[in-house]
């Protein structure tokens, strides 16, 4: 019998920065498990070079990144979505769309990188935002998701998204 594979949204506003260096860790550390996308409320309409540059030196795959609306998976034909994680406050804030399937969500906040001022300081929270959101998707992952009901699911998840490092 196959393992289910959960599709997770990454939620930002910009979907620049943060959102994307989810996606790119939920896919990279959920081995098939796991199948994310990343989207904002007001896409920036590109990916961070910031994002770019950090994830090339990590090894990971950058080709298929792009800045796009939630908009794209609030529609007929949209992956039906199992979890949604906002990564800024900004976006958990907003008003969402109704999400088809009632995902689990939670607020996961991580300062925006994108905003630093100089370039080594920029890098340097560029790397810690890629690491604390490492770190929660590790603890996500090793959940036994299949195991909890709804409240203690949102309960764990919540529980990650205040962990600082």
């Amino acid at each position: 019998m196959s393992e289910k594979q959960y599709n997770v949204l990454v939620l930002c506003t910009g979907n620049s920065a943060r959102s994307i260096l989810g996606e790119v860790l939920f896919n990279t550390l959920g081995k098939g498990k796991f199948k994310a996308y990343s989207a904002g409320s007001k896409p920036a309409g590109r990916v961070n070079p910031g994002a770019i540059e950090l994830l090339r030196e990590k090894g990971m795959g950058t080709e298929s990144l792009r800045s796009k609306s939630w908009d794209e998976f609030a529609v007929p034909g949209a992956p039906e979505i199992d979890f949604i994680f906002t990564v800024c406050d900004n976006a958990a804030g907003e008003s969402c769309p109704i999400w088809p399937g009632k995902p689990a969500t939670a607020h996961w906040g991580i300062p925006d990188p994108a905003h630093v001022e100089g370039d080594e300081a920029r890098r340097a929270a560029f790397k810690k935002a890629y690491e604390q959101l490492a770190r929660r998707i590790q603890l996500f992952m090793a959940l036994p998701i299949e195991k909890l009901d709804k409240l203690m699911l949102k309960e764990k998840l919540a529980e990650i998204g205040r962990i600082q490092d």
